[in-house]
């Protein structure tokens, strides 16, 4: 038996108004997980646990069957174990957003315009990271280039706890009332004040605004926590695993429960990945050996928090035809088990994750099952599993 775990990043949705009162998930055209749906196991799980952020890291670790309430330390640590960046025990991550502040007035005066630089390219990022850490790195703090916006900070003995506000939560916002507290973390907010007057007249910067794109003219600091102890996968589920993503967080996640961590081509974490690509490669992993393999798309998070609702439409439907369905496809006639699932929701009226449970569907190729017509978030079903991360185990047959 082979299992295939299919996650569309903040899938999960409200009832939109110009759709007529439906979710993007249910105004998508679904077939394949329609499908899946009308001959598997429905139901609905609660990956965020209370008292916890309704954060990836946390959403993610549960759906790949660890306890967060146990595991979760913050999401950069996890972000810096994909990069490659050896942590202490006592160590502490930042993620580094670079992030485009209005330009006009002080720095208290300014606005979220954009929280990924307008999804500025890995090749601009990195010079400007490391002009970031040639002003601003010492012996103490270093900075790390990563993927397009996302980089991170690496803080020896530095604090935790801080709250830091995330920066896809307040998009088109004044900055002010977000910044952190100068008393409990002044380092925190003179390291994104000064980077200010390091970033706004680099030259990748000028460039930008010369081709009418965002520059990225300031980082945003957030996420901290300390370097996680994850069991590996095979020790707790029996099951040798692999992880397809192109998010840092997810891969990090993956490399810290000992799976294996498959880089592909095109894979950007946006609307424009490379949603075939992500397929064919987790049906090579089951082929050379692998029992699990878990495919997380970012594209309708992100489209989530930038209020795209048409995009989020488009990504779920490239989800549902490119990865499900051709999936499926190549697997007929052998035995699987597809497990489909957004970690949380991204609802396109907010702009930013919730803790509300999400749907489910489990897929058994061996013994199909009759359930509802359409995989929605209001599908009708009794199942409910309160603490996400066992959901793992049900759908290994372990639970």
């Amino acid at each position: 038996m082979k299992y295939i775990v299919v996650v569309p990043d903040g899938m999960a949705d409200h009832p939109v108004e110009e759709l007529g009162g439906k979710t993007p998930l249910q105004a998508a055209n679904t077939p394949h997980m329609d499908e899946l749906a009308a001959h598997g196991e429905v139901g609905t799980a609660k990956t965020v646990p209370p008292g916890l952020p309704a954060d990836s890291a946390v959403a993610n670790l549960s759906v790949m069957g660890y306890d967060p309430a146990r595991w979760y330390t913050g999401r950069s640590p996890l972000e810096a174990v994909s990069m490659g960046i050896e942590m202490g025990p006592d160590d502490v991550a930042f993620r580094c957003n670079l992030v485009t502040l209005s330009e006009e007035g002080p720095y208290t005066g300014k606005v979220m315009a954009d929280y990924s630089a307008g999804e500025i390219s890995t090749d601009e990022a990195a010079p400007l990271i490391e002009a970031v850490q040639e002003a601003l790195g010492d012996d103490l703090r270093r900075f790390y280039a990563g993927i397009s916006y996302r980089h991170c900070m690496i803080w020896a003995g530095g604090p935790v706890g801080l709250d830091l506000t995330k920066p896809h939560d307040i998009l088109g916002r004044p900055i002010a009332e977000y910044l952190p507290d100068r008393e409990k973390a002044p380092e925190i907010y003179d390291l994104m004040e000064k980077s200010m007057a390091v970033l706004a007249e680099h030259p990748v910067n000028q460039k930008r605004r010369e081709a009418g794109q965002n520059p990225a003219n300031a980082i945003w600091l957030w996420g901290e926590g300390k370097k996680p102890a994850l069991p590996s996968f095979q020790e707790t589920y029996g099951k040798k695993g692999a992880v397809i993503s192109a998010v840092d967080l997810i891969k990090g996640i993956g490399r810290c429960a000992q799976m294996d961590v498959i880089e592909v081509t095109g894979a950007t974490g946006n609307l424009h990945t490379n949603y075939a690509g992500k397929a064919k490669a987790a049906l090579e992993a089951l082929r050379q050996g692998a029992d699990l393999v878990y495919v997380h798309i970012e594209a309708p998070d992100e489209c989530g928090h930038q209020a795209d609702m048409e995009g989020k439409i488009y990504s779920i439907e490239k989800i549902d035809t490119e990865v499900i369905g051709w999936l499926r496809e190549q697997l007929q006639g052998t035995e699987y088990k597809m497990l489909v699932m957004p970690d949380h929701p991204t609802p396109l009226e907010l702009r930013t994750h919730t803790d509300e449970a999400v749907p489910f569907v489990i897929y058994d190729s061996t013994a199909p099952n009759k359930g509802p017509a359409q995989f929605s978030e209001t599908a009708q079903t009794s199942l409910h599993i309160e603490d996400g991360y066992q959901l793992m185990a049900r759908f290994l047959g372990r639970g």
